[in-house]
């Protein structure tokens, strides 16, 4: 058992290194097979011996460079192994550097270049055979036709499986842009709404009422604080892995509280009802909850002019709904960057969805439903 466990720690080589290895063990493999003029009774004379290692090491050194010109590379060693089969006396395995060739051509995608190759060569062996060579018969040529076509077969699928990983990791990575996107513009927009509201309300009453123009301002510094400690915990997910840097878990329900205190510091009347068993929920409906309460009243505070806003948190079995209602302009709230993509996302990623529109008696209303009976670990 240790001594797997150390072979599964090797690693292989890569890059340069794993060319260099390739570009030797190929070269190693042809010589030592064609070390038969070097023994015995010579059947050839030293100019062709000396041919067909000029045609060995051109053949085996071609592919160091198959990464940037595969097809002159496979074209290179198929003239030069042509070249040492039919000069040399003796049958060497320099064919398995065509072959690696040929593979890296089609796993390079290039699966035109890689069959007409393919083709060429098998033409050009069937004309051999034709012309009577007594080394390659009917059967012989059948099975070089097989291999080559593996060969072209195994390239392309390589290559297919590397352009499926990349499309995968793109669209990870995008999803994973636009989800940090989302965070930080929940986190900074509803924060940075109610600075620009206080601030103006402070500018507005500084000289007639300096008592409510020191409530606004000490408003400012909560909400400046509170969103640098969440900013903080928002670009912890930057961070690597390997820093183990603390961070405070994600915000949820329980902290609705403060966004409801953060929007009456506005200057909007804001009551929260709760019906249904409150029970702890997974992380990511937490947070998706959290964050749609916390947009749908920064657009509150920014854009309906409402003076009311009712947040109601359903729980139920398998999901929670919640619903953020005003008495504002009502459906009339167009303005762009209202972030009502973004939580209507956040809805969907978890199974669910998200409906804005007129309210009942007038207003705006966003209604969420949040499913989570998807075997999650609830948040701790």
């Amino acid at each position: 058992m240790v001594l797997i466990g150390s072979f599964a720690r090797v690693r292989l080589p890569r890059g340069r290194w794993a060319d260099a290895a390739l570009v030797g063990g190929v070269f190693a493999l042809a010589v030592v097979g064609g070390m038969r003029p070097l023994m015995g009774e010579r059947e050839e004379p030293w100019p062709v011996t000396v041919l067909d290692l000029a045609m060995i090491a051109a053949a085996c050194g071609a592919l160091w460079f198959r990464r940037r010109r595969p097809v002159a590379v496979a074209l290179g060693a198929l003239a030069a192994t042509a070249v040492y089969y039919l000069t040399s006396v003796y049958d060497g395995p320099l064919l398995v550097a065509f072959v690696v060739a040929l593979y890296a051509v089609a796993a390079q995608g290039l699966l035109r270049a890689a069959v007409a190759i393919a083709a060429l060569s098998v033409v050009a062996v069937g004309i051999g055979t034709l012309a009577g060579n007594q080394d390659v018969n009917g059967v012989a040529l059948f099975m070089l036709t097989g291999w080559l076509v593996a060969v072209v077969a195994l390239g392309w699928l390589r290559h297919s499986r590397q352009a499926y990983v990349h499309e995968v990791e793109r669209r990870a990575a995008g999803e994973e842009r636009l989800r940090i996107a989302r965070e930080l513009h929940d986190v900074i927009g509803h924060h940075i709404s109610l600075i620009s509201v206080q601030s103006t309300a402070a500018l507005h009453r500084i000289e007639k009422d300096p008592a409510q123009a020191g409530t606004a301002l000490a408003a400012i510094k909560s909400s400046s604080r509170e969103a640098l400690r969440e900013l903080r915990a928002t670009l912890g997910v930057l961070r690597q892995v390997d820093e183990e840097a603390p961070t405070a878990p994600p915000p949820g329900l329980a902290r609705i509280g403060e966004l409801v205190e953060s929007a009456r510091s506005a200057g909007v009347d804001v009551r929260a009802h709760t019906s249904g068993e409150p029970e702890p929920l997974p992380t990511e409906v937490e947070l998706a909850a959290y964050r749609i309460v916390q947009e749908s009243l920064t657009n509150v505070t920014r854009h309906s002019r409402a003076t009311a806003v009712t947040v109601r948190v359903s729980y139920a079995p398998r999901e929670v709904r919640i619903e953020i209602t005003d008495n504002g302009r009502g459906p009339a709230r167009t303005a762009p960057g209202s972030g009502i993509s973004g939580m209507r996302e956040r809805a969907r990623a978890l199974g669910g969805e998200l409906i804005t529109g007129p309210g009942r008696d007038g207003g705006f209303a966003v209604r969420a439903r949040l499913p989570h009976g998807n075997g999650a670990s609830p948040q701790s």
